[in-house]
């Protein structure tokens, strides 16, 4: 998991604090639901919360998923938040195109993160250290665009003009920090979070080993 030190720890958790404070309730509940199934409490709700420029968040990505899909969504559903950590340059920005694309069209979030998570290092803050602000902005619109098909440039470019694309990603970040979350990945399993460790992260039978119990009960239920 993508951890900070203990400086930037402290830091975290006086910022946290600050917008806690300021926290307003969405219309919405936050997140993007995998495959655009509607999340059900009668079925297993994993949540992850990512970070798109996190090494660790695009590593246990192809295991989670492999899972969600093997259950299908009767059994199980998934709800991404993006959590976008402070000591990452562009994973506000590349958290935002996401939340954008969202509202754009839903079925095409997913892509995105897959393609963020794929051709991660590009977005490295050592390879846009030198850039400008509007740069790295351009930057971002032009991978979404050529993502996701350039009929959708104009949409992005606009939602990054738009505040309301900010604030649902603050919305998200905040979301995390109510919940508890520091780093990334961090997930919950019907609402109870799931261990992380860097050096055994959760593959394939893992996630089976924490939903086949869930699964059973389901259906003794």
């Amino acid at each position: 998991m993508s951890n900070p030190t203990i400086p930037l720890t402290f830091l975290l958790i006086l910022t946290y604090s600050a917008l806690l404070s300021q926290s307003t309730i969405p219309s919405r509940y936050d997140g993007f639901v995998y495959r655009k199934r509607a999340a059900s409490t009668a079925t297993v709700l994993i949540e992850a919360f990512y970070d798109p420029v996190c090494p660790d968040s695009r590593d246990s990505w192809p295991p989670l998923k492999q899972a969600v899909d093997h259950y299908g969504p009767t059994v199980v559903s998934l709800i991404v938040h993006t959590f976008p950590l402070p000591y990452h340059d562009n994973a506000f920005i590349t958290s935002r195109a996401l939340h954008i694309v969202n509202e754009l069209n839903a079925s095409a979030t997913y892509h995105l993160l897959n393609a963020f998570f794929k051709h991660q290092e590009r977005f490295y803050s050592e390879q846009t250290l030198n850039m400008t602000r509007e740069a790295v902005l351009d930057k971002v619109i032009d991978f979404a665009s050529s993502t996701l098909g350039n009929s959708m440039q104009f949409g992005i470019k606009s939602g990054f003009n738009d505040s309301a694309t900010g604030t649902n990603t603050r919305v998200s970040f905040k979301y995390g920090c109510s919940r508890g979350v520091f780093g990334t990945p961090f997930f919950f399993v019907n609402g109870f979070s799931i261990p992380f460790n860097d050096s055994e992260p959760i593959n394939y039978n893992g996630w089976r080993n924490i939903i086949d119990p869930l699964t059973t009960k389901q259906r003794n239920i």
